[in-house]
């Protein structure tokens, strides 16, 4: 039976990402833990934070939301797929809510034997993410206006709804 101490943590291999869609701040260092592994020396982020401007419009805050267990499923698949593609593990969280500007709306974290794994492995889960997964955006703006907006299409032509 193994003994458990205080002051010494689990291997953070161990851990693991229990959703990928939270109402919750999304904590980096535990991702992180979800991907480590000796083996694994290239590690990879993507921080997608709520910015101060769209389209050159102030932004005050955003609002996401989805129907979490479609979204959830969604991102277990993109995240499966990477997996699969790339000799890499990788965790990914997105956060639903009412967001500030600074917040980190989602995170992707990728971890593999080398870099080019790890950035691939990345990269392909976040973009994949912006394309696939159901998640909606709604940007607050400073002179008290609101939109729904699509996070798969450029700036320009993102507006879907304005209020």
């Amino acid at each position: 039976m193994a003994t458990s101490w205080p002051s010494c943590p689990p291997w953070p291999a161990a851990r693991s990402v229990t959703t990928h869609i939270t109402h919750h701040p999304i904590d980096l260092d535990h991702l992180l833990g979800v991907v480590a592994a000796p083996s694994r020396g290239g590690v990879a982020c993507f921080l997608g934070r709520v910015r101060d401007h769209q389209d050159n419009r102030p932004v005050e805050r955003l609002e996401y939301s989805a129907y979490e267990p479609m979204a959830g499923a969604e991102c277990a698949r993109i995240v499966a797929e990477a997996e699969e593609r790339w000799p890499a593990a990788v965790a990914l969280q997105h956060r639903v809510g009412l967001l500030a500007v600074g917040d980190t709306a989602v995170a992707v974290v990728a971890a593999a034997a080398h870099r080019e794994q790890a950035f691939a492995a990345c990269r392909y889960v976040i973009e994949e993410v912006k394309r696939r997964v159901p998640v909606w955006k709604k940007e607050f703006y400073a002179d008290g206006t609101a939109e729904w907006v699509n996070p798969a299409l450029s700036s320009t032509s993102a507006t879907l709804v304005t209020q």
